[in-house]
């Protein structure tokens, strides 16, 4: 399957994102610091990425922590999975939270999230009396009992 071009514009000294593997679905995006920062635990910033981006219509971008630095440094992503809609045109930016216990630093081109982008569907809403029954039903969290 061909793949879709996206336009990108880069305002950082940072390579594009990219795909680590052949079966990668997300790519890294990197920070684009003037200086580094602290996040103090539990302190959440705005990370600026540089990254600009222009989605065909019908697709979506959705930005993720990355699983490295969450379980190596406690550092992960908040509003997760952040939308990024088709017609948005600012700069990508990324809320990163220290959940450790202690101090962490975010360096200038340090690797701090993964972009993942697919195409969506529009729903339209039909108004009904009644939905399907379904074996789970209303069954809410840890309903099913499988581990």
């Amino acid at each position: 399957m061909p793949a879709v071009k996206v336009r990108i514009i880069n305002q950082s000294d940072n390579p594009l994102p990219e795909y680590a593997t052949e079966g990668s679905s997300g790519m890294d995006i990197r920070a684009n610091l003037t200086q580094e920062i602290k996040l103090r635990p539990l302190e959440r910033q705005l990370i600026p990425t540089g990254l600009f981006i222009e989605l065909p219509k019908g697709f979506e971008a959705q930005i993720r922590p990355r699983s490295g630095l969450a379980v190596k440094q406690g550092i992960t992503c908040l509003n997760t999975p952040g939308t990024i809609d088709a017609d948005y045109r600012g700069e990508i930016k990324i809320i990163l939270i220290n959940l450790s216990n202690e101090v962490q630093t975010i360096r200038h081109q340090e690797r701090i999230a993964q972009i993942v982008v697919q195409r969506v569907e529009k729903v339209e809403w039909k108004p009904v009396e009644e939905i399907g029954k379904t074996t789970r039903n209303e069954g809410g969290f840890g309903h099913t009992g499988k581990s």
